[in-house]
């Protein structure tokens, strides 16, 4: 676990392609009496509106889009290096069924009312501002279609605001 202090959203230094693409995130909705988590591999940082944002994309059937839907604001947690085992649980089980976030072994925090993991590096606490179910029609790539979406199960994007970001301080034991 760290502590955390605040930082400019430009101020990440690491690559979000690497950070998203191959070191996955948590996606974290919910208030201090039920939260719930997944793992995502598909998403973005960026500029729109203005404002920095970041885009997430969620399946209609993952129990996480119901937390993400009635909350104004979520988190994505990157962990460190040595966390897979834990991102592979948290992206495979519903928390439907179990408690996954106590099972994982992973501990939650807040940011005022945003919940979000202390065993992450980077935090980005995120205030929605878009939510759109995609659509088959719109993919230019029909093979995306059959590769990704074969059951029709169409991500929702959500385009959110970074309002915070958060970065771990180590902690020093004298």
């Amino acid at each position: 676990m760290h502590d955390f202090k605040e930082i400019l959203p430009d101020m990440i230094r690491k690559n979000p392609f690497q950070m998203i693409g191959k070191e996955w995130m948590l996606i974290t909705a919910g208030d201090k009496n039920k939260v719930n988590t997944m793992t995502a591999s598909w998403g973005g940082l960026g500029v729109m509106y203005g404002k920095n944002v970041a885009f997430i994309v969620v399946r209609p059937q993952r129990y996480t889009k119901e937390f993400l839907d009635q909350a104004d604001t979520f988190s994505l947690s990157f962990l460190e290096k040595g966390y897979k085992k834990e991102l592979n649980y948290l992206g495979s089980v519903s928390g439907r069924t179990e408690d996954k976030i106590t099972k994982s072994g992973l501990t939650l925090d807040y940011f005022e009312e945003t919940p979000f993991f202390a065993e992450a590096e980077n935090v980005l606490i995120c205030k929605k501002l878009y939510v759109q179910q995609m659509s088959g029609e719109c993919l230019i790539e029909e093979r995306f279609n059959n590769t990704f979406f074969p059951n029709g199960d169409y991500h929702y994007l959500y385009i959110a605001e970074i309002t915070n970001a958060l970065k771990a301080i180590m902690n020093k034991t004298v």
